[in-house]
């Protein structure tokens, strides 16, 4: 849950994620934590809100960042979850 709020109130290139990810694996951060980071970093963009209400209207992007957020959450245990089949 941590990591998906840091990725959701932080903002940046996608591709940035994967090198902050990869730091916070070095400093000891879960792999699940990471994994929604980067997930939601990608996906929900919290600081671009005021923007996407304006132009897309405020049900569809609440709609969209608060299902954003929840499937990062999602997807974040269902990867660790296979990797654990893997491992």
């Amino acid at each position: 849950l941590l990591g998906a709020i840091g990725g959701t109130i932080t903002f940046g290139v996608p591709v940035a994620s994967y090198v902050v990810g990869g730091e916070l694996l070095k400093e000891g951060v879960s792999l699940l934590a990471v994994a929604a980071f980067i997930l939601s970093w990608s996906t929900v963009y919290f600081i671009m809100l005021p923007l996407e209400i304006t132009y897309l209207g405020k049900r569809f992007a609440i709609l969209r960042n608060s299902m954003n957020f929840i499937t990062s959450i999602i997807i974040a245990i269902l990867t660790i979850l296979t990797l654990k089949l893997f491992t």
